[in-house]
């Protein structure tokens, strides 16, 4: 049985919390550590309410306080402790002090979501793919953002690409939340990252921008890597999808880390776009205090102190932790491949559904909380395992995602797949 220490103490890691404790004969001892040690502390007494555990075992928790931008006290925190891993499951922002002190301290490390500066609404991989010698030369195993997008959608890629595909050529990653949570506007993740995510510029990945994107001019196209990023303006592009048990549902195109590490991974790729799905009040809300200044996120003076408009927004807006009673409906998220086997072309479709209700009633949580938590945690057991063990920086696709996908039937997110779906425009 495996330590683990958990940095974080919202929603998503809540759920991944309480999924670890589902499995003591992997997780045997859990540190949960946060800034607000009270915060770790409701975690531990909602898991230990809920019986949690499996055989008669059940996984020992512990709580503290932790400032995870103070590398040399999160350092301290990991030698003390011990564990096998360390699973980042805080702010993207504090990414990189949390590698740092994994470095420091010898520790493994895995999170949700790639690193984000504070002082600009942006996030790629390169500054945590920079780690990647110090990672290898240190014998030491970094998974990046294992949620569900990033991560489950990049699993869904590698086992497309491993059973179905010799070459994909277009991959559009669909993300529905047909969930109703009853506020007139509030983020189903942490308000200042999901407001920061959809008020940025939409951009998707082409191989070749003058077959894949003619239309677009070439002062909108930034070469990268193997292709190119063709920038739009913020939900400029909107397409309408039926989603299974959702229904019909507006969903515009936005900027998505996965679209990065995709671009260089998966054979043949042509383009790749990333959509999410929103309804009317959430858009006419988000317009307004664009408007304001309220979504700003350089610091103004009020009353004579320096305030961040959109963290100030933060504080206003439902916790998103708190939104599982409330919410009711279904999310649904996937992937629609097209490419070609053996010469001949193939179209595939790989999604889970997902009932926030019954999230709430297992763990607590509503849906968008549960389907990034339980990804992080079957990414844990993967590598505690020795499944995914690969030294140095990767992200999701590099793994075999045979033994991941088999722990999403068994955890709590199982996946259908249909071949010849209905393609997006």
């Amino acid at each position: 049985m495996a330590r683990v220490m958990l940095i974080g103490a919202g929603g998503v890691a809540g759920v991944a919390a309480a999924k670890m404790a589902q499995n003591p004969d992997v997780f045997g001892e859990l540190l949960i550590a946060s800034r607000t040690k009270a915060r770790c502390d409701a975690i531990k007494a909602d898991i230990e309410r809920r019986g949690f555990g499996k055989g008669g075992r059940k996984t020992a928790i512990t709580t503290a306080a932790l400032d995870a931008m103070d590398v040399d006290a999160t350092a301290a925190m990991i030698r003390g402790f011990k564990p096998d891993l360390v699973m980042n499951i805080a702010l993207p922002y504090q990414d990189l002090a949390i590698m740092d002190a994994c470095l420091a301290a010898g520790v493994s490390y895995l999170d949700t979501a790639n690193y984000e500066p504070p002082d600009d609404a942006h996030f790629e991989y390169s500054w945590q793919w920079a780690y990647r010698e110090r990672f290898e030369k240190a014998g030491l195993t970094a998974i990046l953002g294992c949620g569900f997008d990033p991560g489950v959608t990049q699993v869904f890629s590698a086992y497309a690409q491993k059973h179905y595909f010799d070459e994909i050529h277009t991959l559009d990653i669909l993300d529905c939340n047909g969930g109703d949570h009853g506020y007139p506007f509030a983020t189903n993740f942490n308000p200042e990252i999901n407001i920061r995510e959809v008020s940025a510029k939409g951009s998707y990945w082409v191989a070749d921008p003058a077959a894949d994107a003619p239309e677009v001019p070439v002062e909108n196209r930034k070469a990268f890597d193997k292709g190119w990023w063709v920038e739009t303006a913020p939900m400029a592009i909107k397409r309408v999808y039926s989603f299974d048990q959702v229904g019909e549902k507006d969903m515009y195109l936005l900027h998505h880390e996965e679209l990065e590490s995709l671009g260089c991974n998966l054979k043949g790729i042509r383009r790749i776009r990333f959509f999410m799905t929103f309804g009317q009040s959430y858009l006419t809300h988000l317009k307004c205090l664009e408007d304001v200044g309220m979504t700003r996120i350089d610091p103004v003076k009020f009353n004579g102190v320096d305030i961040v408009p959109i963290q100030f927004l933060k504080a206003l807006l439902p916790d998103p932790a708190t939104l599982g009673p409330r919410t009711k409906g279904k999310t649904n998220i996937g992937c629609i491949f097209e490419g070609v086997k053996d010469g001949k072309p193939v179209s595939y479709y790989v999604y889970n559904v997902c009932d926030h209700q019954e999230c709430y009633a297992e763990v607590g949580s509503q849906a968008i909380s549960y389907t990034t938590g339980v990804p992080a945690m079957i990414g844990a057991k993967m590598f505690l395992e020795g499944r995914w063990t690969a030294k140095g920086v990767h992200t999701c696709e590099e793994f075999d995602p045979d033994p991941f996908m088999a722990e999403l039937n068994v955890q709590g997110l199982p996946w259908k797949e249909t071949f010849d779906p209905v393609k997006v425009p």
